[in-house]
């Protein structure tokens, strides 16, 4: 009896374990298109970006 509540235990530990570690990488993983597509809207649009000392960050043009 002892020896299958130790296998038990052994084998519910490591699939946690794997379900643990594996969980963050296809969480970053999958979020990566969305992220992207946010940058690329915030980009466009110029929102999301906080003014420095006062005044918006301006292009410099060729000079």
């Amino acid at each position: 009896m002892t020896v299958e509540y130790v296998l038990l235990l052994f084998c519910v530990f490591f699939f946690g374990l794997k379900a643990f570690l594996s969980a963050p990488g296809n969480a970053f993983r999958n979020s990566g298109p969305m992220l992207g597509a946010r940058i690329e809207q915030q980009l466009a649009t110029g929102d999301g970006f906080k003014p420095q000392g006062g005044n918006h960050v301006q292009w410099a043009g060729d000079n």
